[in-house]
């Protein structure tokens, strides 16, 4: 029973963080088609929230309880194959958002809430460095999400 409860403990956060990752996409799309900086604004500081919200307190519980339940049942964290390369996406992941994603959030978020600094050159260059690492960010978690399902 401690194994089921932990596995379902680590879906819950794996939906948690991945769900997450996913609305800031949406969110910010939403927000650029409007082409008003203090919508910009909002988005990104709710981004921002969310994230301290839901994204690392995610992570944080898919690890632990994914571990845990791993090593309840036996499996070895670096020779079982799916569990190493599913590690090894979320190291990725994470790096790549607090090496670039979380910097450039916060760079958007000053940006766009100065009115008298506020330029669109400079967002787009901030929201296309956002657009490729926030990418990687969420394509290397979805992947470890298949290698889990389809172990």
């Amino acid at each position: 029973m401690p194994y089921l409860i932990m596995k379902i403990v680590h879906l819950l956060a794996v939906i948690m963080f991945v769900g997450n990752i996913i609305s800031a996409v949406f969110w910010k799309y939403y927000a650029d088609k409007r082409k008003d900086a203090r919508l910009i604004a909002f988005t990104f500081d709710g981004i921002r929230k969310s994230d301290k919200i839901f994204t690392m307190p995610g992570v944080t519980i898919l690890i632990l309880f994914g571990i845990g339940g791993a090593l309840h049942r036996g499996f070895n964290l670096i020779t079982t194959s799916w569990i190493l390369w599913s590690e090894i996406l979320i190291i990725i992941s994470g790096a790549a958002y607090m090496a670039k994603v979380a910097p450039v959030q916060k760079k958007i978020s000053a940006l766009a809430n100065n009115p008298e600094k506020f330029n669109w050159e400079e967002y787009n260059k901030l929201a296309r460095t956002w657009t490729i690492w926030g990418t990687i960010a969420l394509i290397a978690p979805l992947a470890a999400v298949v290698l889990m399902t389809l172990k």
